[in-house]
């Protein structure tokens, strides 16, 4: 298992921001704005259902993942803080998060399920998440001529979701889960996702009246399908975690460590913190 340092990020969210404030691009824009309105209640989750997992195990099995999940912990808390704050000010842009009011019944439906279906559909958003995040990483571009703070605050996050990538799958695996749930719960996690994402990417579209503009989809296109595009290509990747001998820590994480050697003025370290998860 690996340490983990919690970091608090130094921008500024308090100051408003344009509303199409990535690149001046209405489609970037509210597609990332939809995967923001996504993360408070689904990094809540996360931590709940990994802390939960962990408590299944015995006293003695739990330590090797005590260190690791509570650094998981402190970073999932510390980016469902910041999007709070990201979403605050979309919300007095105008924006309504119909997203967080459907992932909070879909959670309330499935509370009752064992918990290792709750850890084994948090390592599959994971997964989605570090393709997502490592894809960022390695195309800076998508975020030409945004505000710094707010570049900092996308590539920050994903630095440090394809750090904690693994953790969410090991202790899955050490709870007992099998290869053939995971890979269900991964299909399913994929689907809905990927449609509570367009759905509230096409109602933030609305909002913005550019939902029906030629030049929205003219932008969505390559960024969505493009040969280097954040879906088509992280379609082999994807694919990968139906592998029965897959581990996130397969796919490459050089793009994160060195983000974050490149940006230390941007944040304060607050951890490794060694504590056993509670």
């Amino acid at each position: 298992m690996s340490q983990l340092t919690v970091r608090k990020l130094l921008i500024d969210l308090q100051t408003p921001f344009a509303v199409r404030w990535c690149s001046g691009d209405a489609f970037k824009s509210a597609f990332f704005n939809a995967l923001s309105m996504s993360f408070p209640l689904g990094e809540q989750y996360f931590m709940d259902s990994v802390r939960a997992g962990l408590k299944t195990l015995p006293p003695d099995a739990q330590q090797p993942f005590a260190a690791e999940v509570q650094g998981f912990v402190g970073q999932e808390a510390t980016h469902r803080r910041i999007h709070s704050l990201f979403n605050e000010q979309l919300a007095r842009q105008g924006f309504d998060n119909a997203m967080e009011h459907r992932i909070a019944r879909r959670l309330k439906a499935h509370a009752h399920l064992d918990v290792r279906m709750h850890v084994g559909a948090t390592a599959a958003t994971e997964h989605l998440t570090a393709l997502f995040a490592d894809w960022m990483l390695a195309h800076p571009e998508a975020m030409m001529g945004t505000e710094d703070r707010l570049r900092t605050l996308w590539l920050w996050h994903s630095a440090e979701e394809s750090e904690h990538r693994s953790t969410a799958f090991d202790v899955y695996h050490a709870i007992g889960g099998n290869h053939a749930w995971r890979v269900r719960l991964f299909r399913y996690i994929t689907w809905t996702f990927f449609t509570d994402v367009a759905r509230q990417t096409v109602r933030n579209l609305w909002r913005d009246k550019a939902l029906f503009r030629w030049s929205t989809w003219r932008s969505a296109w390559p960024f969505l399908f493009g040969r280097e595009g954040i879906i088509r290509g992280n379609w082999p990747l994807w694919r990968d975690y139906l592998r029965e001998d897959f581990h996130p820590s397969q796919h490459p994480a050089e793009r994160s460590a060195q983000w974050l050697r490149d940006n230390k003025h941007q944040f304060t370290p607050v951890g490794p913190l060694n504590a056993p998860a509670s």
